[in-house]
């Protein structure tokens, strides 16, 4: 009897999905937090990126379920929930109801990672698994089923501002296993993202970026989510 080959060892055509950019809310001002995001929408932005954090599985605290909920009427584009939490069962429910499409949860989070990814899609949304700087790719080979979504962390989580971590051999091997899988996988940057470093990450693979600060630093954020889709096409071409 011929055995079947390993699906990474199919040797298959790479797939690119559309680049999108995501503004993360850290940098906006949180005192007009909806407006901001309005303002977002309006400049061209593909998706929010809603970083929620616990100040347990990092430091800081930002928004609950709450707050997207009552902004999420507002928007008519995805929203994305990164969950740096130490709870991610428990907690990922309450942004799916607050109407975030994908919800991401930190595999180092996840003590049962195949069934927190199929509780979000069993949910109805989209199951995202996010991966820390240190975190081998590896980690992930066995979930792709479970998994429409995959955020790579190239800072460490918890903060906005950092220096970016460049982890291009990570995206391509990502790349590889998704594209060998046959499933159809967004892969996201966060960290550091700007028009200096979007370009070489997408020309490693990956096809949506979380901008922040970089982004928030344009006097028109319509031009810097054009420009940063304009490299990262560029890039990929």
């Amino acid at each position: 009897m011929r055995l079947a080959r390993h699906p990474l060892a199919i040797m298959v055509a790479r797939v690119n999905r559309p680049i999108e950019i995501a503004p993360s809310i850290l940098p906006a001002d949180f005192a007009r937090l909806g407006e901001e995001c309005i303002d977002l929408e309006k400049a061209g932005a593909h998706r929010i990126h809603w970083d929620v954090m616990d100040g347990v599985f990092v430091p800081n605290i930002t928004v609950g379920p709450d707050v997207v909920k009552s902004i999420r009427p507002h928007l008519t584009i995805h929203c994305e929930a990164h969950l740096m939490v130490m709870k991610p069962d428990e907690i990922a429910p309450l942004y799916l109801a607050a109407g975030c499409e994908t919800v991401m949860v930190h595999a180092e989070a996840c003590t049962h990672l195949h069934r927190s990814l199929n509780n979000i899609r069993t949910l109805g949304g989209r199951s995202g698994v996010v991966l820390n700087p240190h975190t081998p790719a590896s980690t992930i080979q066995h979930v792709l089923d479970q998994t429409d979504h995959i955020l790579v962390m190239t800072v460490n989580p918890g903060f906005g501002g950092q220096a970016y971590i460049p982890l291009l051999d990570k995206i391509a091997e990502l790349k590889a296993m998704v594209d060998a899988s046959g499933y159809e996988i967004d892969i996201e940057i966060d960290g550091g993202i700007s028009a200096t470093t979007i370009g070489e990450c997408a020309a490693a693979g990956a096809n949506v970026f979380v901008s922040g600060s970089a982004l928030f630093k344009y006097d028109d954020k319509a031009e810097g989510i054009a420009e940063l889709t304009s490299i990262a096409e560029a890039a990929r071409a």
